[in-house]
């Protein structure tokens, strides 16, 4: 095994980028293909060979599919500021440990195939030799000497980076090659790691991202990651047929008979009606889409203050989130302060999945419901904010367990992706419809009684609690972080809250299309969130 590979030669574009500081950047645009003829197979989802494999989208894959097509709505990012020993950026090492973890993780290195709404496929073909794998890693790859801002607003403004045929790509970015080369005390690197949403979800972002720095930054050398490589390939893709981790909603419990299905779709109408919001940002359609992320941290020492007073009060961070959105919200408008605001979240599904290890053991799927959360709008007459804030903190702390610990959670996240689903399908062929010029008459849909209060949500948090549980920075001492962003190509009218801890800094960042909303309004929200995490959460 460590004499099949063991030489992992430079590629030369890349050779010529990282030693001499020029750029020669190439633009692939899609995945190297290897036609690879092999006996059939029985044991597979749709196999076509014991190297390829296909499997169909469920619905909350296709939910994010379908609308992802165009220009890439939903498409991933994580972006890591470090500061790295220089030997640990070499472009072999790089490519090595990429191809490592697209051979853990097939869906990374799929291909989409749409052969009709109801029938999108993740269509995998394992490389078929090593060399293969390192080929196709490299291919996926991009080298760039942009700053922070650049690479992240190029990723959310510019033309799509992914795409059917690419469902991810991985940019390393430093400044003056050159003069790095002569740096003792490591030089500034930024890291862009980009998926489809339909691939997974934020926990998979993370925990992938930690076990690619563990790699890189580990104590292995370049000839032992190429062993490691020879390893995976030989026991992933050379000796047994290749497989793809299931949809979620084939490895969710399943509901007993018609009766208990009947039963849970009339239990989820029923928890949808109960949603009522009367609040939204002031909107400006029609104008082209432009994502900002003005983003903030808290130092540590702050951070630690306002962690204990969340202790203090029985709260979690993510639970003073809702409630520091729904004053700072009060502070900016005083309208329609009879109806209550609405807050929608991520609901993690994977506790409550099947195991699927036999089958495949990666981590990359995606596995996330929802959840909302409805608090009062109005502010109290007396002077006494935080009082209430608190409040409000521990009534949305209770309505986030109540969703994460109903009985009904599988069912109506069960419900909530076949809904999901057959929206993403209409939706679909509406667009492409109009694309095509073709005018159809949409179907009537059933009238909401006239006396039914409204169900608008303000905003969305993605809370992605403390990530310093899940990297572990000391597996990679030569690697020091010092920034995290995290977000994703909206759509137009688009608006997203980030909240994290990351080395032990309160992170905030707020994702949303400039051009789709009065920009005075959203400004004044941001000071007052960054003004009540002052006068509430810390003081």
């Amino acid at each position: 095994m460590t004499t099949l590979y063991a030489h992992v030669p430079h590629p030369p574009q890349i050779d010529a980028y990282w030693n001499d500081g020029t750029i020669h950047e190439h633009q692939h645009t899609s995945p190297i293909e290897v036609t690879v003829k092999t006996a059939s197979s029985e044991g597979t989802l749709l196999g076509t060979g014991a190297n390829q494999i296909e499997r169909i989208l469920g619905d909350t894959e296709l939910s994010y599919f379908l609308p992802s097509r165009e220009s890439g709505v939903n498409d991933m990012y994580l972006h890591l500021g470090c500061r790295a020993v220089v030997e640990l950026l070499d472009v072999r090492r790089i490519r090595l440990v990429w191809a490592i973890l697209r051979i853990r993780h097939p869906l990374l290195a799929s291909r989409v195939e749409m052969h009709d709404y109801d029938d999108a496929r993740f269509v995998y073909l394992a490389p078929c030799s090593v060399e293969n794998a390192l080929s196709s890693a490299s291919a996926n790859i991009g080298y760039r000497t942009q700053n922070k801002d650049e690479l992240i607003n190029s990723y959310l403004n510019g033309p799509r980076m992914l795409s059917n045929e690419r469902l991810s790509y991985l940019i390393v970015s430093r400044g003056n090659v050159a003069s790095s080369l002569q740096s003792t005390d490591g030089v500034d690197c930024n890291f862009l790691i980009c998926a489809t949403h339909f691939l997974g979800d934020g926990m998979a972002l993370h925990q992938f991202a930690n076990d690619f720095f563990c790699l890189l930054g580990g104590s292995s050398t370049t000839n032992q990651l190429a062993m490691l490589l020879s390893s995976e390939w030989l026991s992933r893709c050379a000796k047994v047929h290749v497989t793809l981790p299931a949809a979620l909603e084939d490895r969710l419990p399943l509901s007993n008979g018609k009766l208990c299905r009947l039963v849970s779709r009339i239990d989820f109408d029923r928890s949808q009606e109960k949603l009522v919001g009367g609040h939204t940002f002031p909107r400006h359609p029609g104008s082209q889409r432009h994502t900002v992320v003005p983003t903030i941290s808290i130092d540590v020492d702050r951070t630690k203050k306002l962690l204990k007073n969340c202790k203090a009060h029985g709260v979690s961070i993510s639970s003073a989130l809702f409630a520091l959105c729904n004053i700072a919200w009060a502070k900016t408008s005083n309208r329609k302060w009879e109806l209550p605001t609405m807050m929608y979240s991520a609901l993690n599904l994977r506790p409550y999945l099947v195991a699927d290890t036999a089958i495949n053991d990666s981590y990359w799927y995606l596995a996330i419901g929802y959840f909302n959360v409805v608090l009062p709008s109005f502010l109290p007459t007396t002077n006494d904010i935080s009082s209430t804030f608190w409040h409000r903190a521990r009534t949305a702390k209770a309505q986030s367990i109540n969703a994460a610990k109903n009985p009904m959670a599988v069912s109506r996240s069960r419900e909530m992706a076949r809904v999901r689903g057959e929206r993403a399908r209409i939706w679909a062929k509406d667009d492409d419809n109009t694309m095509r010029g073709i005018k159809i008459t949409p179907a009537c849909s059933p009238k909401k009684p006239s006396n039914r209060p409204p169900s608008d949500a303000l905003i969305g948090l993605s809370l992605l609690g403390n990530l310093d549980g899940i990297y572990n920075h000391s597996a990679f001492p030569g690697v020091q972080f010092h920034t995290l962003t995290t977000g994703s190509r909206q759509r137009s009218g688009g608006m997203l809250l980030f909240g994290y801890t990351f080395v032990g800094k309160l992170w905030l960042s707020l994702g949303y299309d400039e051009n789709g909303f009065d920009r005075d309004t959203v400004r004044y929200f941001w000071d007052n969130m960054l003004s009540c995490i002052d006068e509430l959460l810390i003081k």
